[in-house]
C-alpha cells in the first residue's frame, strides 16, 4: 500500500518483541481476523480450559462439597496477586468478588456513610454509564448533591476543573483512570492529593487500566479503587471484578450489602452480622467459582510478561496507528478522538467518523476486523499488548482505509439499537 508506513517496519518491530510468545499462549482460532477489541473482552489464554476441566471434573465432579477447603479464599488468593503484579497494592488490601458495578456500589456507599455532614459527591460527566447511574441512586437514596464535572469527550477531564470543584462539602469524588471512549489518563496521585487537601476521599475505576497502564496505588496515595479482570486481564466473560481498600481503612468503612462471606466466624452462622477486620469484610456472598478459576491462569500470563513491559509495548502500538491513522484515516474523514500521545492515554485509541458505525460493522464482516463502536460516532482499537502484534495493527488500518476509502460500508443500516 502506498504513502505511511512500510509493513516491513511493522514485521521488523514483531521480530524484535520481547512480548511476541506470548501470542502463541492464547487461542486464536482464525489467524486472519485482526482483533482488536481486547479492551471489551480479552482473548482466552489458552491455559484457562483445562484448568477450568479440572475444576469442573476433579473439584466439582470428584471432590464434590469437600473442594470448599481449596476454593474457599481463592478470591483473596488471587487478589493478593493482583495487589503485587498489577496494582501496587499491599497484601490484604485487594479481594476479587462480584461485578464492577456492585463494588463500585459497596465502596462508594461504605465512603459515603463515613463522610457524615459531607453532602456533594463529584463524577466525570462523560464517565462509564454504569458509574453514573450507581451513583445517581446513591445520591437520590441519601439525599446528597451529584456534580458532573464538564469533561472533553477526547481528551478527558481537566484537573483544573476538578480542583476548581473540591470545597469542604465534597465527600467523594469518582474517576475512571482510563476513559472507556477516548483511552485519556488521569494523573492518580495528584487527583488524589487535590482530594486529600480538600478533606474528600476518591474512589477509582480502573478497568481500562488493569493489566495495561502500571498503576500503583499505594505510592499514588489511592484510598479505593475496583475495576474488572476480563479486559486487559483476560479473564473471560463476566469475569469477577476486584476491589481494593487501603489497610488502614478497613475498620472505618463499613460496605452496604451485610453477607456471610464478610462476617467474622462465617460457618458459625451467628445471628447478628460482625464484619471481619481485613479486606474480606468488603465481600459478600459465594463467588462464581468457575469464573473465579478463570482468572488464575490469565493474571499468570501479566505477571510473567510485567507490566512495565506491557505498556512499553503498548506505546510503541498506540505510535504506530498514530502515524498509519494521520497518514491513512485523516483525508477521509477520520480525526483522532482521543489525547494526541500514547503516554497521555491507556491502551486503545478513539477515532472519530460520521459513519463509524456502519464502517464499524462492515469490518467486523468481510474484512475481519473486530474493534468496536462508541457513540458518539467512535470507533474504538483496542491495543492488548499479549496477542496484538504490530502487523495487525497495520492490517487493520490498511483494512479500514478501504473500507472507508471505497465506500462499501454504505449499505448498512444505521440502526444503533444494536450496539451494545
Amino acid at each position: 500500500m502506498e504513502g505511511g508506513i512500510p509493513r516491513a517496519v511493522a514485521e521488523e518491530l514483531d521480530a524484535a518483541d520481547p512480548l511476541a510468545e506470548f501470542r502463541r499462549r492464547f487461542v486464536i482460532t482464525d489467524p486472519e481476523l485482526v482483533y482488536l477489541d481486547g479492551n471489551s473482552l480479552g482473548r482466552l489464554p489458552a491455559a484457562t480450559s483445562d484448568l477450568l476441566r479440572e475444576v469442573v471434573e476433579k473439584g466439582w465432579g470428584g471432590g464434590l462439597v469437600r473442594s470448599w477447603q481449596e476454593w474457599i479464599d481463592w478470591g483473596a488468593r488471587l487478589g493478593d496477586r493482583l495487589a503485587a503484579h498489577v496494582l501496587g497494592a499491599r497484601p490484604g488490601e485487594v479481594v476479587i468478588s462480584d461485578s464492577t458495578s456492585v463494588n463500585l456500589y459497596k465502596l462508594a456507599g461504605a465512603a459515603l456513610d463515613a463522610a457524615r455532614g459531607r453532602n456533594t459527591v463529584l463524577m466525570d460527566a462523560e464517565d462509564f454509564p454504569t458509574n453514573r447511574y450507581v451513583l445517581q441512586g446513591l445520591a437520590e437514596q441519601r439525599g446528597l448533591r451529584l456534580r458532573r464535572l464538564p469533561s472533553d469527550l477526547d481528551g478527558g477531564l481537566d484537573l483544573g476543573v476538578l480542583r476548581s470543584a473540591l470545597d469542604r462539602d465534597v465527600a467523594l469524588v469518582v474517576l475512571s483512570l482510563v476513559s472507556y471512549r477516548s483511552g485519556a489518563l488521569l494523573d492518580m496521585a495528584k487527583v488524589n492529593e487535590l482530594a486529600r487537601a480538600a478533606g474528600a476521599r476518591v474512589l477509582w475505576d480502573l478497568s481500562h487500566a488493569a493489566g495495561a497502564v502500571p498503576v500503583d496505588l499505594a505510592a499514588a496515595g489511592a484510598e479505593l479503587a475496583v475495576g474488572c479482570t476480563y479486559k486487559y486481564l483476560n479473564g473471560g466473560p463476566g469475569s469477577p471484578a476486584f476491589l481494593y481498600v487501603r489497610s488502614d481503612l478497613h475498620a472505618v468503612l463499613r460496605q452496604p450489602v451485610w453477607g456471610w462471606y464478610g462476617q467474622r466466624e462465617q460457618f458459625q452462622m451467628g445471628p447478628d452480622y460482625d464484619p471481619v477486620p481485613g479486606i474480606e469484610r468488603f465481600l459478600v456472598s459465594t463467588p462464581p467459582l468457575l469464573s473465579l478459576a478463570a482468572i488464575d491462569p490469565a493474571l499468570a500470563l501479566v505477571e510473567e510478561a510485567g507490566v512495565d513491559r506491557i505498556r512499553a509495548k503498548g506505546l510503541l502500538l498506540g505510535r504506530l496507528a498514530d502515524d498509519l491513522a494521520a497518514a491513512w484515516l485523516t483525508p477521509l474523514g477520520f480525526r483522532s478522538a482521543s489525547p494526541g500521545t500514547p503516554e497521555q492515554r491507556g491502551s486503545h485509541v478513539s477515532l472519530h467518523h460520521p459513519d463509524a458505525w456502519r464502517i464499524c460493522q462492515t469490518l467486523a464482516g468481510d474484512a475481519k476486523v473486530v474493534c468496536d463502536y462508541r457513540v458518539p460516532n467512535r470507533l474504538r482499537i483496542g491495543l492488548s499488548p499479549l496477542y496484538t502484534r504490530f502487523t495487525d495493527v497495520w492490517d487493520a488500518l490498511a483494512r479500514l482505509r478501504e473500507v472507508t476509502a471505497g465506500r462499501t460500508y454504505a449499505s448498512r443500516p444505521a440502526d444503533l439499537a444494536r450496539v451494545t
